[in-house]
Parts: structure tokens; C-alpha cells; sequence
């Protein structure tokens, strides 16, 4: 879900973390949904008064949500919750140390389903390579096992949310544990 809030000047403002003060005005997280809600108007319907929306407010949704997925890896590496390469991330999901498995969306199909191996963990694909291999200080990374814990979570969430709204399928994949 997306929640957005009604700013001061009767801007309408997405609230990323679902924190800010104010009546909240709740969207499914889907590009479909929200490019509809902006057409029939379901801002103004749902704050009772006139609003303002961005120009390319789903463009500024997605980029928001890409930039909160970044964070979240980031900071699940400089903590040691994070590993990227094909080798030492399945050691993690080998181990079960792994909660979640992130991989670059522009990366092959087959490779990507050869890693996980059909184990049971959730899988996310919302940034390419480059994005990756930004976080991990390299030109380019594709799988990035994150470990199990609430951080996990989070970048599970959001990836979800972003996949949504750019209209990429999910890749919430899970498969068979062994």
C-alpha cells in the first residue's frame, strides 16, 4: 500500500514510510491503480478540497521507492547484513543465513533460478546490475543475499511496493527448501 497525506500548502505528499501526520489517503501499490486514482480524481474525492498532485507523481513514486530499496541494502552491508556474489551469497542461502535473496532484474532468467536452486526464500528483482553493484562498491552485482531479521523484511516490502508501481512483475518468488 501507498499512503498519502495532504501537505500545508494542499499539496498532495507520499509518504514513503507511512509516518507523517495527517489524515491518510491509502493506494494500492500498483502503477495501474494509481495512474487510475489520478485521472478520476480520488485525491481531491478523499481530502474533501482542492489538492495539487506532481507532475509525474508515479514517475516520482517509483524513484522514491527505488531510492528507499537502495538505502535499505545499503545499510543492510555497512551492518554485515548483506553479501553480494554468486559465491559467498550462496554460502548465506546454502547456510540458511539468508532471509531474502536480491537480484539484479536485468540479469539472466536461468542464471538467477540456477542460484536459488529451488530453495524456499523470497526473491526480489527490482534493480539492475549497475544499481547492485553501486551499493557493493563493484561495476556490477547480481545476487545479494540479504540475512534473516527485520531488515530483511523491510527491503522485502519496499522491493514489492516498487515492483508494483513500475508495473514489473513481483519476484516474489519462493521455491522448495532442501
Amino acid at each position: 500500500m501507498l499512503r498519502f497525506v495532504v501537505g500545508p500548502e494542499a499539496e498532495v505528499v507520499f509518504d514513503i514510510a507511512a509516518t507523517l501526520p495527517g489524515r491518510g489517503m491509502w493506494l494500492s501499490a500498483s502503477g495501474d491503480v494509481l495512474e487510475l486514482a489520478i485521472k478520476r480524481g480520488v485525491f481531491a474525492r478523499a481530502a474533501k478540497s482542492q489538492v495539487k498532485l506532481q507532475p509525474d507523481l508515479r514517475k516520482f513514486i517509483e524513484t522514491r521507492l527505488s531510492a528507499r530499496v537502495t538505502e535499505l541494502i545499503g545499510l543492510a552491508r555497512r551492518s554485515g547484513a548483506a553479501i553480494s556474489g554468486f559465491e559467498k551469497a550462496r554460502e548465506w542461502l546454502v547456510n540458511k543465513r539468508a532471509g531474502l535473496i536480491v537480484q539484479a532484474a536485468d540479469g539472466s532468467v536461468e542464471e538467477r533460478a540456477r542460484f536459488v536452486g529451488g530453495r524456499d526464500i523470497p526473491v526480489v528483482a527490482v534493480l539492475d546490475a549497475a544499481a547492485l553493484g553501486v551499493i557493493f562498491a563493484r561495476d556490477h552485482a547480481v545476487h545479494v543475499a540479504v540475512a534473516r531479521g527485520r531488515l530483511a523484511g523491510m527491503i522485502e516490502l519496499e522491493a514489492m511496493r516498487l515492483a508494483g508501481v513500475a508495473g514489473a512483475a513481483p519476484s516474489g518468488h519462493t521455491a522448495k527448501q532442501s
